[in-house]
């Protein structure tokens, strides 16, 4: 067996052959790990030459993006505002035709509360008249020369024929004596054949002329008789207290 014959602290001497092989390894460990590290630094590089290199592009759109929405919020406000003072006009146009329809209704209610006083005093007044001309109706008058002179004298007031008490007996009593049957066969009037006839010697033809509505047709009846009588005496004479004679 073949000592080894190496002596401590001393390392075989390396052959020509022997340098070379550890150079041409060490060149190709080198250039792989170059060759492996080439890309990324190749494309770092590019990248920052191409962003080096890119021009700077500044553009206008966001800021016209942002002004837009700003006069788009702008002009929504100014819509909100109009619309709230749209609101309030319409709600203070109602408010006022609301304030003038209850004056209105004050009004038509006052009116309304006249109305039936002043009706009621109409009403009152024609209940008034109703009842004096059921007083007259009903009236109950004595059935002699005194009732009938008062009866007459009633209805002549209501028809605003003038004549007193005095002037209607004063008349009667010469004219008849107080029969309302009497007839007159002797004068003219009976000459002519239109006697004169009743309490005041009435002749037919002026009977009729003047006969007052609401009385009698009878010539003789005596409340017709003094009533027409007065109206008569009343158009020619103004009254038949102006009578003292024929007429």
């Amino acid at each position: 067996m073949t000592k080894n014959t190496r002596t401590p602290g001393h390392s075989p001497k390396l052959t020509k052959l022997h340098k070379l092989s550890v150079a041409g390894v060490a060149t190709l460990g080198a250039a792989t790990l170059a060759f492996s590290l080439a890309p990324n630094h190749t494309q770092a590089t590019t990248s920052d030459a191409a962003i080096s290199a890119a021009p700077v592009a500044f553009s206008q759109q966001p800021i016209k993006n942002v002004q837009a929405r700003i006069t788009d919020q702008q002009a929504g406000a100014s819509l909100k505002t109009q619309a709230i003072e749209a609101k309030k006009k319409a709600a203070d146009a109602a408010a006022a035709e609301k304030a003038a329809e209850n004056v209105r209704k004050v009004q038509a209610a006052s009116r309304s509360v006249q109305r039936p006083a002043i009706e009621t005093v109409a009403m009152k007044t024609v209940a008034m008249k109703t009842a004096t001309t059921n007083t007259y109706a009903t009236k109950t008058y004595a059935n002699n020369l005194d009732g009938w002179i008062r009866q007459s004298l009633d209805i002549m007031k209501r028809r605003g024929i003038p004549g007193s008490y005095n002037g209607l007996h004063r008349n009667i009593m010469r004219e008849s004596s107080g029969n309302p049957m009497a007839i007159n066969g002797w004068d003219i009037n009976a000459i002519n054949g239109i006697p004169s006839k009743g309490l005041l010697q009435v002749i037919p033809p002026t009977f009729k002329a003047y006969h007052v509505p609401g009385t009698s047709w009878n010539i003789y009846d005596p409340v017709a008789n003094i009533t027409a009588a007065a109206n008569y005496a009343a158009d020619k004479y103004g009254s038949m207290d102006n009578v003292n004679s024929a007429y």
